[in-house]
């Protein structure tokens, strides 16, 4: 049986913030959207959206256009609008609080202090939706400054691995149990 999957990729929109820390959740949309040739189109100035089929799945990708900590509207918007249960929602975002190359995926939980998580919780009223959070490094003196900065020239070198790492760990959850996925993608995976 068909099912929908609306895959959420955070970070601010702009050339400005493109390349930064906090837009690693934008660049594993991008690169699914990659992998399947098709280009994302902005929809009321709130995301960036496209769809494609994947094993009998309709897979929805999303970028809100919103801002990191105003997530949630757009998020919301298209879980209604796409008709998306909560376990068939899967939002990718940074961790500030994981080691560089580190991938945490969750069935639900805490924002862990991460705003655009924050927003989405809120607007959703619930935290039972999975998460994908992807370490940006845990070592900086100012959170917010940190998440603004770009990768370090070493950090770069990995950087395509850990989004590659990241899409393939998607592609698993669209058509296995969410568990298996877990076990499977949830850990440290290189050392810089």
């Amino acid at each position: 049986m068909e099912s929908s999957f609306l895959i959420a990729g955070l970070g601010n929109p702009g050339k400005k913030y493109e390349r930064t820390r906090h837009n690693v959740g934008f660049m594993v949309i991008d690169a699914l959207a990659s992998r399947q040739q098709i280009t994302l189109t902005k929809i009321d100035n709130k995301y960036w959206t496209c769809s494609y089929q994947h094993q009998n799945n309709q897979i929805i990708l999303m970028k809100p256009a919103t801002y990191m900590n105003l997530s949630g509207s757009a998020v919301a918007e298209g879980v209604a609008r796409y008709k998306i249960d909560n376990t068939n929602l899967l939002v990718v975002c940074d961790d500030i609080n994981l080691k560089f190359g580190t991938m945490r995926i969750r069935s639900k939980g805490s924002d862990g202090g991460q705003k655009g998580l924050r927003s989405i919780i809120s607007a959703l009223t619930t935290q039972n939706f999975p998460r994908l959070r992807i370490g940006i490094g845990s070592q900086f003196n100012d959170a917010v400054e940190h998440v603004l900065s770009p990768f370090s020239k070493k950090e770069c070198e990995a950087l395509a691995s850990i989004i590659s790492i990241a899409a393939d760990a998607i592609e698993y959850f669209i058509t296995n149990d969410l568990q298996l996925t877990m076990s499977r993608f949830n850990r440290h995976y290189l050392e810089i």
